[in-house]
Parts: structure tokens; C-alpha cells; sequence
């Protein structure tokens, strides 16, 4: 995936409307046979963008983040504010009347391989859009493939987006120097990094599968089992169900009480993703969904009668227009016809009169004979033109006929082709609508989802307890939760035996075990791999410090152990402040590099605290290396005229910018070039 172009318009700081050209110019293929094993891109990743505090840097990352993820995007200046809140606080001030927008344009390979074995990326624009916005508020989201406007990825983009970059490992490419730090400060990984390194090991998948096996055998006893016994495990269940909850309740609140709950609602925020990401929330709102699906087929056959009334009327004479337009010119011609036998007694009449006339004045032979001859060719004409009947109409049947080809059909036609148009229309809604309704999740696993959700916002609202109680309430619970397994087990069995059902059950539970064993042993050979990733890293960014020799990742906590030549545990104070930093970026560089996944790397104040020659190794090791495209945002003491001058002569800037803050016009704008 590849960042083309970041639009912003009337967002933070940007007045108006600003673009940044991101795509890097990247070499087609890997530099190999780098002697420090490290991995080595070739072309000009980077993307230097240059700013003083306060000049619009971090309002960057977060407008990346907030046009791909929403109301789920983890921005910094959001805190614990309601998503219509942030949205409102993030427009321009003088942004009065006009839209705020973000747009983010985005290369990636969504079709299969073409007959030749080659594929080309597709373009993907994500805009966001949104004025002054109520409560509750929401903005509104295009997604364009290839230019064209795309209802589906429109309405599905939560689910798109979690299979091009998960929400849950964003934060291995989208991070900032805080992060850093705090990673490098702390003795512990914070439950962020945590929650990555379970999902590119693929912890989760097991811990489903075990799950699985729980719903499968807790249906199979209902199953089985008599109407009294049903009642009974499901009495004997749900109070183990409710038991638990308050174990757990009481056990997180024994703990000090904000980091608790600053992890529960880490909690809470993964499994609404998941909820999102498996087609939860399409499945919410699949009720409202069928309503309209509903409606439309409402409508389709509303269309469909209206076209057959049309059907009914003069709508079919269309087929024989110009039969009825010649029989028009007939029947005009037939009342002509009819008006003249009526009056040609008159007519010969008034001629004879008018032959009278002209004998008694003074008229010559000669004209008296021109007029005889034309008053006798006009009586043979209309002779003739009455011997051509042969429709027969009146006068009220040739209105008739008029009025339905001049009125009646160009209407009926206007009519029904208004009618087929609104009914493509229709079929086209039902269709988006089928395949939106396609993708949610199904009742079992919305089911269990949505009590995941409701079950870790329970424990948020728990986590609140008194401590002192609390403790008490997890040893009466825990007590309470042996007893109830105990009752269960033993009344299970007595189920079990009773329908001749051990071998299922039993076997289930071994596959439980296998799976325990599985999971340990997957996750061992996964940390291995990722150890390495973290060693090479680490070690490729200290260059020749013989300080360190391995890194180990501890298999319960996570923690990073780190080993010298000799084996011996290396107590990470030894490390100086700036190693520390360099051990967290290759923590978040070796993760990136384990995830398998060609993804952009955006990184806000990267240099931090680092002395000169840790400044150095990042600049001239990691900077050009990190990616296939490097974002950099930069005040002027970090990246400094020596540092760009190291990036310039590897060549490894393939754009650079600046983000001037004009203090007269509280606004920031985008210019060519970098601080030097």
C-alpha cells in the first residue's frame, strides 16, 4: 500500500484547501547482500515534512488516521471526547459556511492476478466531509475505486480497511515520538503493543477455536438433555456465567483503580472493533436493513402494476403508430370529402349564380370561357376526391383519433418510460442492498459478540467498586465459581451418561488440551521468529555496540528480557536513554517487519531525546530502510541541516515540505521544501 495524496480543507489549522503529493519514488525490487542482514529498500522512500511546534505536524497524522478509521481512529487531541465533539473542535474556526474536508488517496492491489500473471494497483480515495455537525452527529463518508464513486466499500469501509491495515497494528506504522518514549520509559509493553503482538502471532485464532469448542459442547448438553435437565443446566450456567463476571469484576478492581480502568476500556474498544470488523454492526442493523429491502420490493411491484395499467390503455398502439398516422391523414382527407358532398348542392348553385352574373357585365368571350373551365375542373376534382372513401369516420371519431396520437401516446409514453427508469433504479438498490446484507455476521457469532461487548462494558462500570470490598467479592466469587463447576461437571456427567454421550464430550476435551499445547507451541516458535526480527533490528541500529546480544520476549508478559555474548541478563537501566529509544524503535520496526504486510510508515517527531551518534544511526539506518515510503514529521532540532544533509546525499528524500504558521492569520499552509 502506498499513501498518494493527503487533501485537507478547513481542518485544525488549514484555512482553505491544502495538498500534500506523498507516494515516494521507490525501486521496483529489494537492495540485497547488505552485510549487517538488515533489510534495505531501494529508491526514495522518504517524505521529510518540516514544522514548528504548533504548526499543524501532529494534525497531520491525525487526519490520516481519522480518514481511515472514523469514529474509531485513536487521534491525540480526541481524549474522551463524543466523535460529533471532536469533529466540531477539529474545523477551522473561519471555517463559518464552508465544509471541512479530509481526503486521503491511497495505491493498493485489491483484483486477483490478470492472464499474464501481473496485477496493477488500484486507487482508492477515502473523503470525509462535515459541517457544523448536532449532537450525535456524524460526517458523511465517500470511497472512490479507481474514480468511481462505490457504494460498496462505501458502506462496508470498517470491514475494507481492517483487512488492508487492522486498527489493532496501526500503530506499528502510524506512531509518534511519545510513543517511543513511553514504550522506552516504561519496563512493561503497554496493552496497545501487547494486543499487536497477539495478532500478528495469531494468539486469537486458537483462543476462538476454544471458545468454539465451549458454545459446541454447551449446545450439545441442552441438546440432549431432557426438558428438567435443560432447565437445570441452564440454571446451573447461567449462574456460573454470572459468578464469573463478578470474579472478574472483582479482580480487576483490586488493582489501583485508573490504569484498571484505562485497560478495560482498552478492552472494551478491541472487542467493539472486532464487533465491527466480523460484521457485527452490519448484523445490528440487518432489522433496518430487510425494512428497506422490504420497501424497495414495495415499490418494484407498485412500478410493475403501474406499467401494467399502462399496458392496459392506448400505451400498445405504439406498435402500430404509423398505421394510425396514415389512417389520421385518410380520415382528415374522408371529412373534407363529407364537408363538400354536404355542401354541393350549394356550391353548384352559387356557380350558376355566378355564371349569370358574368353574362349580364361586361366580360369577354374569352374570359367568360378561363372561368366556365375552372369552375368545372374544380367540381370534377372534388368528384373525384369523393369517390376515395373507404374508413367511413365522423368527425368525432377522427378528434378521437387526433387526441390519442397527439396527446394520449406521447404521454403514456413519457409515463412508462419514467416508470421502467424508476424501476432499474429499484432493482439497483435491492441488489447493493442484498450484497450489504451478505457480508453481516451471523446470528450465533453476532450473538456472541454483542455479549462480548455488553460483558466488558459491565466491567467497566465494576471496575469503579470500592477496593477493599472488591477484594472480598473476589474470594466469595471465586469460592462460589469452584462450587458451581463442581455442581456443573458433576451434573453434566450424569447428562452425559444418561444419553450415551462421553465419547463426544471427551473428545472434545481433548482437543481442548491439544489445542492448550498448540497454542503454547505457536506462540513459542512465532516468538522466536519475532525475536530474531526485534535482535537484527536492534542491533543493526547500535552498529558495533557489543552491549547486547539477543532479545528475548517473555511468553506470559511480553516483557523484553535482553541477553550479552555471554548469556547474561543485561538489566535494561544499564541502557542510556537514547538506547532505550533506539530498543523501542526496533521493537516497533521489528513488529512491522513480522506483520509480512507492505505498509507506509508515518512517524511524528521521531529523533526525540537522542545524543548525536544515536541521531546519527537512525537518520542514516532506519529512516531509509523503515519502508517503501517514510513519512517524517520534523521540527527544526530534530532533523537538523546535518541530518537532511545525510538524507540528501543517500538520496533517499523523495519529497519535502513545509508547514509555515502565519501568526496574523491563525492559519498553517503547505509549501515546497524543508527548514534548509
Amino acid at each position: 500500500m502506498i499513501f498518494q495524496e493527503l487533501i485537507l480543507q478547513n481542518f485544525g489549522p488549514y484555512r482553505d484547501r491544502h495538498t500534500l503529493h506523498l507516494h515516494p519514488r521507490t525501486a521496483n525490487a529489494p537492495v540485497l547482500g547488505h552485510t549487517d542482514n538488515a533489510p534495505v529498500l531501494g529508491g526514495q522512500p522518504i517524505i521529510l515534512i518540516g514544522s514548528l511546534n504548533g504548526g499543524g505536524k501532529t494534525t497531520l497524522m491525525d487526519a490520516i488516521r481519522l480518514t481511515l478509521y472514523g469514529q474509531r481512529a485513536q487521534c491525540s487531541s480526541r481524549g474522551n471526547l463524543a466523535y460529533h465533539d471532536f469533529l466540531n473542535q477539529s474545523r477551522n474556526r473561519y471555517a463559518t459556511d464552508q465544509p471541512t474536508q479530509i481526503e486521503l488517496c491511497i495505491h493498493q492491489t485489491l483484483t486477483q492476478l490478470d492472464a499474464s500473471g501481473s496485477t496493477q494497483p488500484d486507487e482508492l480515495r477515502i473523503r470525509r466531509t462535515w459541517y457544523h455537525l448536532p449532537k450525535n452527529g456524524r460526517d458523511d463518508l465517500e470511497v472512490f475505486l479507481n474514480g468511481a464513486f462505490s457504494p460498496d466499500l462505501t458502506n462496508g469501509w470498517d470491514e475494507r480497511i481492517e483487512a488492508i491495515l487492522p486498527l489493532g497494528i496501526s500503530n506499528l506504522f502510524l506512531f509518534d515520538g511519545e510513543q517511543v518514549k513511553d514504550l522506552a520509559e516504561d519496563l512493561t509493553l503497554p496493552p496497545t503493543v501487547i494486543n499487536a503482538i497477539r495478532n500478528l502471532l495469531g494468539l486469537e485464532l486458537p483462543d476462538r477455536l476454544s471458545t468454539d469448542l465451549d458454545v459446541l459442547i454447551s449446545r450439545k448438553r441442552k441438546l440432549l438433555a431432557n426438558q428438567q435437565d435443560q432447565q437445570k443446566l441452564d440454571e446451573i450456567e447461567q449462574t456460573l456465567a454470572t459468578q464469573e463476571v463478578e470474579r472478574k469484576t472483582a479482580h480487576q478492581a483490586c488493582a489501583h483503580l485508573r490504569p484498571l480502568l484505562e485497560r478495560a476500556e482498552i478492552a472494551l474498544k478491541t472487542a467493539q472493533e472486532q464487533f465491527i470488523a466480523e460484521g457485527g454492526k452490519i448484523a445490528a442493523e440487518k432489522a433496518q436493513l430487510e425494512l428497506q429491502l422490504a420497501q424497495a420490493k414495495t415499490e418494484q411491484e407498485s412500478h410493475q402494476e403501474h406499467l401494467r395499467d399502462l399496458a392496459s390503455g392506448p400505451l400498445p398502439l405504439m406498435l402500430v403508430k404509423s398505421l394510425l398516422t396514415q389512417a389520421q391523414t385518410q380520415a382528415q382527407a374522408e371529412i373534407k370529402q363529407q364537408q363538400f358532398a354536404t355542401a354541393q348542392e350549394l356550391i353548384q348553385t352559387q356557380q350558376a349564380e355566378l355564371l349569370e352574373f358574368i353574362q349580364t357585365h361586361d366580360f369577354s368571350p374569352n374570359q367568360i370561357q378561363q372561368i366556365q373551365t375552372f369552375l368545372a375542373d374544380q367540381t370534377q376534382q372534388l368528384s373525384q376526391a369523393a369517390s376515395a372513401q373507404w374508413l367511413g369516420v365522423n368527425l368525432q371519431q377522427f378528434h378521437r383519433l387526433s387526441h390519442i396520437l397527439e396527446q394520449e401516446l406521447p404521454n403514456q409514453v413519457r409515463e412508462a418510460q419514467q416508470t421502467l427508469k424508476a424501476l432499474q433504479e429499484n432493482q439497483a438498490h435491492r441488489d447493493s442492498l442484498d450484497r450489504y446484507l451478505a457480508t453481516a455476521a451471523a446470528p450465533e457469532i453476532y450473538e456472541k459478540l454483542a455479549n462480548t461487548v455488553r460483558d466488558r462494558q459491565a466491567t467497566v462500570t465494576q471496575l469503579q467498586a470500592d477496593l477493599e470490598q472488591a477484594s472480598r467479592c473476589y474470594q466469595q466469587a471465586k469460592q462460589a465459581i469452584e462450587r458451581t463447576k463442581k455442581d456443573l461437571a458433576s451434573y453434566s456427567q450424569q447428562v452425559i451418561e444418561f444419553k450415551n454421550t462421553d465419547h463426544f464430550l471427551q473428545s472434545a476435551q481433548k482437543v481442548q488440551a491439544t489445542l492448550a499445547i498448540y497454542k503454547q507451541r505457536l506462540k513459542l516458535q512465532k516468538l522466536n521468529h519475532l525475536e530474531t526480527l526485534i535482535t537484527e533490528c536492534f542491533l543493526y541500529l547500535l552498529h558495533k555496540s557489543n552491549l547486547v546480544h539477543r532479545v528475548q520476549i517473555d511468553t506470559d508478559s511480553f516483557a523484553l528480557y535482553l541477553f550479552d555474548h555471554d548469556g547474561e541478563p543485561v538489566p535494561k537501566h544499564r541502557l542510556s536513554a537514547g538506547e532505550k529509544q533506539l530498543l523501542a524503535i526496533a521493537l516497533l520496526w521489528g513488529l512491522a517487519r513480522a506483520s509480512g504486510r507492505h505498509l507506509p510508515v508515518a512517524i511524528d517527531t521521531p529523533l526525540g531525546r537522542l545524543d548525536s551518534k544515536h541521531r546519527q544511526n537512525l537518520v542514516e539506518r532506519y529512516f531509509p530502510q523503515a519502508s517503501h515510503q517514510v513519512i517524517l514529521l520534523s521540527t527544526d532540532t530534530e532533523i537538523r541541516d546535518h541530518e537532511v544533509g545525510l538524507l540528501r546525499e543517500q538520496g533517499a528524500i523523495a519529497r519535502e515540505y513545509l508547514l509555515k504558521y502565519d501568526h496574523n492569520q491563525r492559519c498553517s499552509e503547505v509549501v515546497a521544501g524543508y527548514f534548509w
